[in-house]
């Protein structure tokens, strides 16, 4: 035992030496005289000057994640594959389906997807309509795009070898960013780099403090610097998925849970929410012995330090004061003319679809007959311009008469508050014309469900069937129905007028009638 002992300790001491290395020119820069923006990256405040202190956060991190992390496939199969080209294809997509998109969600997908696409040759050899088909629901559809671009471009262009460095992962595949490529580059091939997330991002601002605007060039560059110095040289892809692991589920955005963190004496902002509050509580008991608060010295003197948060401390936030994001931009507001296009068939009824641009938003997906609608409120212009589009396509002289209000459907994209106005039409077959171009296409309801479709044309879809099954019980119960939560005054008033005459036998009531009691029931219809 005594000899294992020895030899951890070696190995400790060998780290540190070998961070000391890394870290001993920052302090040399200390002693230059500099800019305050440039002196305060290089502050042991916003970053790490003790190479043990860097050593013990890996291990107490390490071990945490060890102890804790989830079991998702992508992890499993990292570990598992020998094959270092499937190994890293499969983190590619992995990483690309994570972006912007929860855990929970991509579960499902990408085990579809490997299961369908093991090898990136097999996924280089499908379409761009059955990866789209794939991807539907996911979201950023272009994410989907690029993940086939890529592979082709593999087995074309690289003897379909997957790129083996981050610098490769980088500059060979398309829509591959930093922290996707360094991501990649750790967890597939071992390589020693940081990996700056989200996630990330929250977790090393409040380690070391760092609240000022975090999408800005000083605070990215140093957040870099920090996940560089921190990673693990033994378990880089492990440390990365550690951190992100920790932003997710202990560090997260609201209400973290610091009580759970396993590196919370590393954390600044943990350390000086303490603070704040015994020097609150001393000040209301007058006590003056008030505890100094570490802070950016860069800041005390000059107040021009680039990671400092602008903004004063607000008790309330915490912990949370750390990091500071711009205000987001108002989402703008789209309101899209749609119309459900059907016609009759033997078992039942099909479908006109059209296929979106290659480029832009929903690239290459279906969607019914579309058009984004103009400033006028007028309804029949809105519904004259629907027709013309839909004659447009049929090649046909329709009526705009012919078609039939639905209703609205809200979608929310990330920067667009879309509103479908959803108008149907139904054709007889008369009315049915072939369709000249593969952008148009007639398709069954079980093939839609199936087709490369977004999740707003699934809403209309819904909001579609759910109306035509409310005429179809009308027309059978002989009755008109109304959707659930609509109140109809006329209705009301004649249900409650019908009642008072047949409880008269029809005579006229008298003016002290209407002063006698009213029976409960008649009290909670009528209310």
């Amino acid at each position: 035992m005594s000899r294992l002992r020895l030899a951890a300790a070696k190995g400790q001491k060998a780290r540190v030496e070998t961070l000391e290395k890394s870290i001993q020119p920052r302090k040399r820069l200390k002693t230059l005289k500099q800019e305050p923006d440039t002196l305060c990256p290089s502050s042991s405040y916003h970053s790490f000057s003790d190479p043990a202190e860097v050593v013990q956060l890996q291990s107490q991190l390490l071990h945490w994640y060890d102890r804790e992390k989830r079991e998702l496939p992508w992890r499993t199969l990292a570990i598992t594959e020998s094959d270092i080209n499937i190994r890293t294809y499969a983190v590619w997509v992995s990483e690309i389906m994570l972006q912007q998109t929860q855990v929970a969600t991509v579960k499902d997908y990408y085990n579809r997807w490997m299961k369908r696409w093991p090898t990136v040759q097999d996924l280089a050899s499908a379409t761009i309509e059955e990866v789209n088909q794939m991807w539907a629901g996911l979201g950023y559809y272009s994410r989907g795009r690029r993940l086939h671009e890529g592979a082709q471009k593999v087995v074309s262009e690289l003897e379909g070898q997957m790129p083996r460095t981050v610098e490769d992962l980088l500059k060979q595949l398309p829509g591959v960013g930093r922290y996707t490529a360094s991501a990649i580059g750790s967890i597939a091939l071992g390589q020693v780099t940081g990996a700056v997330d989200g996630n990330v991002i929250r977790v090393l601002c409040r380690l070391r403090a760092i609240g000022a605007d975090s999408t800005s060039p000083p605070v990215t560059e140093a957040l870099w610097s920090l996940a560089n110095l921190l990673v693990d040289p033994k378990r880089p892809g492990d440390f990365n998925q550690a951190m992100m692991e920790l932003g997710a589920r202990v560090c997260t955005p609201k209400g973290p849970l610091c009580s759970q963190c396993p590196v919370q004496s590393h954390c600044h902002s943990y350390h000086k929410v303490h603070l704040k509050q015994e020097q609150n509580a001393k000040k209301l008991l007058g006590k003056m012995d008030i505890p100094d608060i570490e802070d950016c010295i860069s800041s005390e003197h000059s107040g021009a330090c680039s990671l400092c948060p602008s903004e004063p401390w607000d008790d309330q936030l915490g912990v949370q004061n750390f990091p500071r994001k711009p205000a987001k931009k108002a989402p703008r507001v789209e309101r899209t003319l749609t119309c459900v296009v059907t016609r009759p068939v033997e078992d039942g009824e099909e479908y006109l679809l059209v296929q979106r641009p290659d480029k832009g938003l929903l690239a290459g997906l279906w969607e019914f007959p579309s058009l984004l609608q103009q400033e006028s409120n007028a309804e029949v212009k809105h519904r004259k311009a629907l027709c013309e589009e839909v004659n447009r396509i049929l090649r046909s002289c329709l009526n705009e008469h012919l078609l039939q209000y639905v209703g609205e459907v809200v979608h929310i994209f990330s920067h667009i508050h879309q509103t479908y106005v959803v108008y149907s039409l139904c054709l007889k077959e008369k009315d049915v014309t072939q369709l000249q171009t593969e952008k148009e296409k007639w398709m069954s309801g079980s093939g839609l469900q199936e087709a490369a479709v977004s999740t707003g044309l699934k809403k209309i879809l819904k909001l579609f069937h759910s109306v035509n099954s409310l005429k179809d019980k009308n027309s059978k119960d002989g009755k008109r129905q109304k959707p659930e939560g609509l109140k109809d005054g006329k209705r009301s008033q004649r249900t409650k007028k019908s009642k008072m005459t047949a409880a008269d036998g029809g005579r006229q009531r008298s003016l002290s009638s209407f002063f006698k009691p009213v029976k409960k029931e008649e009290e909670e219809e009528d209310s």
